[in-house]
């Protein structure tokens, strides 16, 4: 008897899982079907690349282009470039920082689409450049809208990228050279691993706070196979539940990393 209740609790966990991934499914579609109509918005959440971002400190060059062919000489036009992996809204592959070992283009298919979760910090960060996002912060999260999910793409709101592109404002640097941003503490990162999310974004240089030295998120999500998102474009518009994302990083061969094109989408109200 004992064992047929069990068998019965089983299947009913099972058909209830299969119609959530239906439902899941469906929402999706309905999202990405309402684009042309307009019922849908679609937010891009990177900055167009060019010489004048905010490059991280130390670096010497970050971005050149020239042209290679022009309409009034060639009747086309082309142009070549050259720019670091790690510039302007970029992705951090696992490979980046031991011990993980997957290059950008090696990133599954799947792990580049999902529902985002998006954790407004602005007044904390507003108060203490040098936040860290608290478990607590995440379990508050969790009152509200219920567990994260599974596969979802974790985003902290800052407020940060209204400092954006003024370097000095963006790295907030001390007499030392020291930064000082907010980011991810090792803890709520525990808990998002626990939750199986499959990347981390942030509108700020680094999902560790600026002051870091020797970057314990990056080490430990990177490490467990998440990436990171990082100088991510103005995030006011996202719902803290409710958007998808769309992340379309550069498929370079054995790559660190690389920059990286992010759209939300979300229902437009």
């Amino acid at each position: 008897m004992v064992r047929r209740g069990a068998i019965t609790l089983a299947l009913l966990l099972a058909a209830g899982w299969g119609m959530a991934q239906q439902k899941k499914a469906a929402g999706a579609r309905d999202l990405l079907a309402g684009i042309p109509s307009g019922r849908t918005r679609v937010v891009d959440l990177s900055y167009a690349i060019n010489d004048k971002l905010v490059p991280w400190p130390g670096d010497t060059r970050w971005f050149e282009a020239k042209d290679n062919a022009t309409v009034e000489k060639n009747g086309y036009f082309t142009r070549s470039f050259w720019m670091l992996e790690h510039y302007g809204t970029h992705m951090d592959a696992p490979i980046h920082f031991p011990p993980g070992k997957t290059p950008v283009d090696k990133i599954p298919v799947e792990h580049l689409f999902g529902p985002a979760v998006v954790i407004d910090v602005r007044a904390e960060a507003a108060k203490d450049a040098d936040y860290r996002l608290t478990v607590e912060r995440v379990e508050r999260w969790e009152k509200v809208h219920g567990q994260i999910p599974p596969d979802a793409i974790v985003l902290l709101r800052t407020g940060w990228a209204s400092r954006w592109p003024d370097v000095k404002r963006y790295r907030n640097q001390d007499a030392a050279g020291v930064m000082h941003s907010p980011g991810f503490s090792v803890e709520a990162v525990r808990v998002l691993l626990e939750r199986k999310v499959i990347g981390l974004g942030i509108d700020t240089m680094s999902a560790d706070p600026g002051s870091s030295k020797d970057f314990p998120v990056h080490t430990l999500a990177l490490g467990s196979g998440v990436y990171h998102l990082e100088n991510l474009a103005d995030l006011s518009a996202l719902p803290e539940a409710g958007a998808f994302l769309m992340v379309a990083p550069i498929k370079l061969e054995g790559g660190s990393g690389g920059p990286c094109r992010v759209f939300a989408i979300l229902p437009n109200e």
